[in-house]
């Protein structure tokens, strides 16, 4: 209710100080499209930078995700070694004469 009493005085300060101000505002706008400017150069110096840490990041996750895979299987990559070891060694080898 308070907000709808004091609508009509907030619409004319706002109007009137925003009239008063708006040679500043024309003022700042050149060095607010100077640092969008600076921002993006800046962002297309360091684009190639992040874009290398990222992945980087992803490899070094890749390889610990591997890891966390595979290192409990390594047991029965062991056991598969000596079966395949024992099959290879019982095997008889083929000699021929000449």
């Amino acid at each position: 209710m308070f907000f709808l009493l004091t609508l009509p005085f907030r619409i004319a300060f706002g109007l009137l100080f925003g009239l008063l101000l708006l040679p500043f505002a024309l003022l700042i706008v050149p060095f607010l499209l100077l640092r969008v400017v600076l921002k993006s150069l800046v962002l297309l110096v360091a684009l190639p930078f992040v874009l290398l840490a990222v992945g980087g990041a992803l490899l070094v996750a890749f390889a610990a995700v591997l890891c966390a895979v595979m290192i409990p299987l390594l047991p029965f990559a062991f056991v598969a070694l000596c079966v395949w070891a024992i099959v290879r060694s019982s095997r008889p080898t083929l000699v021929t004469h000449p």
